[in-house]
């Protein structure tokens, strides 16, 4: 049960963080459908900063904290600028969102790859040297306590071992989303998302809000990206995040543009991840004898669970979604 909540969780932060970064974007009033791309330069700009932090010897294993850090920064700045281009085509430009956020999903895994095959001459950047695991990942005997016995399943799934990452995510959730509900920037950002008119007839200005809700996506789009790279391919890059950036849409849309429900909905797909993707360890009776793999079923359709998950779950919320009234609608002052 233990490894079962610690490899859900792996999967659940970056499907929830990418699915707040899209209710930003949307409860702003644009159609975020660029989250995989950004995602693909987070994780990206991520990993070559640890690379070349490594690479030129300023960092050691010692300091692995402090580089994830920097990382995770960098990977946040890549995504909220790559995401400008996103504003500016939608709320400059008035272009069809949804080609645009298309556009940025085709762009984005080709300069990923372009880059670092100049970088390496191969298709994957990786660390310079060492594994995620042994720098990013933090266990119970470095904090010098042993709370895990104390606290049953929960106590070895948050305390053992686990990334940073995981927690500044959740606290990023945390205050983003009481941000967005409980303060006059989140009341404002909403309005221009409900009804741009009137909340532009009060004073508010709906061009430069809606370049805020954008860019926090974006920012957390590449937090995100990041934390799928760190955490499930071993600090690696190779322009593909195994779709998590649609499935985080999907997690949104299930979550009906709430961050309580969409939270729920994470934990829900990241579950269903976690089956696809560790089945062949997954203990049924808990002796270490019966797997998950030996119960019959074909590989193939652990693999495809989260994507009928996700389908079945569309299909039977959809009609009770309710989105931003003026999503995807490009805003003319003039028709004030």
């Amino acid at each position: 049960m233990t490894f079962l909540l610690q490899q859900t969780l792996i999967y659940t932060i970056p499907l929830l963080i990418v699915a707040l970064a899209g209710i930003f974007a949307e409860r702003s009033g644009v159609i975020n459908l660029a989250l995989e791309g950004i995602m693909i330069m987070g994780a990206f700009v991520g990993v070559l900063t640890v690379y070349l932090l490594q690479e030129a010897g300023i960092f050691t294993k010692d300091s692995g904290q402090l580089v994830m850090l920097l990382a995770l920064g960098a990977a946040a700045l890549m995504g909220a600028v790559f995401s400008l281009l996103l504003s500016f085509a939608a709320i400059n430009l008035r272009a069809d969102q949804t080609i645009g956020g298309t556009a940025l999903n085709l762009l984005a895994p080709a300069l990923t790859l372009f880059f670092i095959n100049i970088l390496t001459s191969q298709n994957v950047l990786g660390m310079f040297t060492g594994d995620a695991a042994s720098w990013f990942m933090i266990k119970k005997t470095d904090l010098g306590f042993d709370r895990g016995a104390e606290l049953g399943v929960l106590g070895g799934t948050f305390l053992d071992k686990f990334y940073l990452t995981t927690y500044i995510c959740i606290v990023l959730y945390v205050v983003l989303s009481i941000i967005l509900y409980k303060t006059k920037f989140g009341l404002r950002l909403r309005a221009c998302g409900e009804n741009p008119q009137a909340a532009d007839s009060l004073g508010i200005n709906v061009y430069v809000m809606r370049y805020a809700g954008v860019t926090i996506s974006g920012a957390l789009a590449g937090i995100g990206g990041f934390a799928f790279a760190l955490t499930t391919a071993n600090c690696s890059s190779n322009g593909d995040v195994a779709g998590f950036g649609f499935l985080a849409l999907a997690v949104m849309i299930f979550g009906n543009w709430k961050p309580l429900n969409t939270a729920l909905a994470a934990f829900l797909f990241g579950f269903c991840k976690c089956i696809a993707a560790a089945y062949s360890t997954i203990d049924i009776n808990g002796d270490g004898v019966y797997l998950l793999r030996d119960i019959g079923i074909n590989p193939n359709i652990y693999r495809m669970l989260p994507f009928i998950i996700t389908l079945v779950v569309l299909a039977f919320t959809s009609k009770k979604s309710r989105a931003p009234k003026a999503e995807g609608v490009p805003y003319d002052k003039s028709t004030r």
